[in-house]
């Protein structure tokens, strides 16, 4: 016992067998100079090692501010904001989401690759509007797959350099045709620059070096759902029934897709602050009041509250 006691007295550990010692890692020191990471480096929500490199503007710009065209997806919806980043925290510039391509004719599959791609478009519109740059800066008006980069516009004032953002894909895994290229594709042909190759996109063959514009066209249209629905439909009409009913309810064609995405192309381009309609009537102040009136619990008085415990301990005792 007294050799154990002298063991960990000094801290360490000997193995007989091997004739080495272990310092023992986890002591007092080590527990005092711990340092707690980040609050979403531990919930596993920010990688910060990107972060840093997206945000890090070079000291020569002069506080001008560094965008990140930021896109999450979940289960629903496609969330796309243009971020810039200060002491006092993220300040978002402009955003657009998925459920908003409702108001633009696409009702459904609101998170393929192709309501990506509008979404992007339509992120990129909104914002070269805000800036007042939306005719400077028209974009790919006619998607053709084609890889290209936004250019600077020659303007009355002289040549006008285009608003560039940086892709912020998060814990996104970036692989060959992820939907998050599609979103940055639709905000490249939207008319702001965003940094990128063409090595990503689907239709992009690591062999020869060379981009499909067929395949990356296709998956614009929405070419690849409305393929399989073709083959659903010949090869299991039960299933086909099931996963697209609603297209089916509100008679979607797998022949018509091309024309809906291209229609909803250009009325983003028309009006990029388009509202959704609602159908239903707008409530008042009062209604809404009501309605939260409705589900908030009611507190009792202190003789309420005395009246229902005398009435449980008389259940209590009737039933022994």
């Amino acid at each position: 016992m007294a050799y154990q006691r002298d063991l960990l007295a000094s801290q360490s550990i000997h193995c007989k067998a091997r004739g080495s010692v272990f310092k023992v890692i986890k002591s007092s020191a080590y527990y005092s100079r711990y340092q707690t990471k980040y609050k979403r480096r531990r919930q596993g929500k920010t990688d910060y090692y990107a972060r840093k490199r997206l945000i890090t503007q070079a000291k020569n710009k002069y506080n001008a501010p560094k965008y990140r065209l930021v896109v999450r997806f979940t289960n629903k919806d496609i969330i796309m904001q243009i971020v810039s980043s200060e002491i006092t925290g993220d300040k978002v510039f402009v955003s657009a989401y998925g459920h908003e391509l409702k108001a633009y004719g696409i009702k459904h599959g609101l998170t393929n690759w192709a309501a990506a791609y509008a979404t992007g478009l339509l992120i990129a519109r909104r914002a070269l509007s805000k800036l007042g740059l939306d005719k400077d800066f028209v974009g790919v008006e006619e998607p053709d797959g084609e890889f290209t980069l936004t250019e600077a516009a020659e303007t009355d004032d002289g040549e006008r350099r285009p608003f560039k953002v940086f892709l912020d894909v998060g814990l996104a895994r970036t692989s060959t045709g992820a939907r998050v290229f599609g979103a940055m594709k639709g905000a490249s042909d939207g008319g702001i620059l965003v940094p990128h190759s063409e090595k990503r996109f689907p239709g992009y063959d690591n062999e020869s070096k060379e981009l499909d514009a067929e395949v990356l066209s296709k998956y614009i249209f929405g070419g690849h759902v409305a393929e399989y629905m073709e083959t659903l439909a010949d090869d299991d009409e039960e299933r086909y029934q099931s996963q697209f009913q609603k297209y089916i309810d509100d008679d979607v064609e797998a022949e018509g897709l091309e024309e809906l995405y291209t229609e909803a192309h250009s009325a983003i381009r028309a009006d990029p602050w388009k509202k959704p309609e609602s159908d239903a009537p707008k409530k008042s102040k009062d209604e809404w009041k009501a309605i939260s009136k409705k589900y908030r619990q009611t507190k009792l008085s202190k003789a309420e509250k005395e009246k229902r415990v005398q009435e449980k301990i008389k259940t209590i005792l009737a039933d022994a």
